[in-house]
């Protein structure tokens, strides 16, 4: 008797977490210009609303840590607005009239992920 024939199944998980996180750096091309977290937020919310209108501007988005000196932070996105954030964050040339670029520099599902980047790591 023929063992009988085993059955697979496929199974695809399309994402599902809820939120992203991005690690991202702000860039101006002179030197000495600094903002607070509200205006950092705020510039984020202006090129959403500039690119997609009001209603996306108002995207639940979350600074988690935010450094002042170096204008770097990590954002908290909903994972159905994170191309919208990050497309209004490459399409954002100034600020005040001063030229600057976002730089996004790691992006995950998973905060933890953030903690380290592995293309940095140094092993003794």
């Amino acid at each position: 008797m023929p063992a009988p024939a085993a059955t697979y199944e496929r199974i695809v998980y399309k994402n599902p977490s809820e939120h992203h996180y991005m690690k991202v750096h702000l860039e101006f091309q002179d030197h000495g210009i600094g903002l607070n977290a509200a205006q950092f937020k705020q510039l984020l919310i202006s090129a959403l609303k500039d690119l997609f209108g009001e209603v996306d501007a108002a995207l639940p988005l979350d600074i988690l840590t935010y450094e002042e000196k170096t204008l770097s932070a990590i954002l908290r996105i909903c994972s159905s607005g994170l191309v919208k954030l990050w497309s209004s964050m490459t399409l954002l040339g100034s600020y005040k009239g001063k030229k600057c670029a976002f730089r996004v520099i790691q992006v995950s599902p998973f905060l933890l992920a953030l903690s380290g980047n592995s293309r940095e790591l140094a092993l003794n």
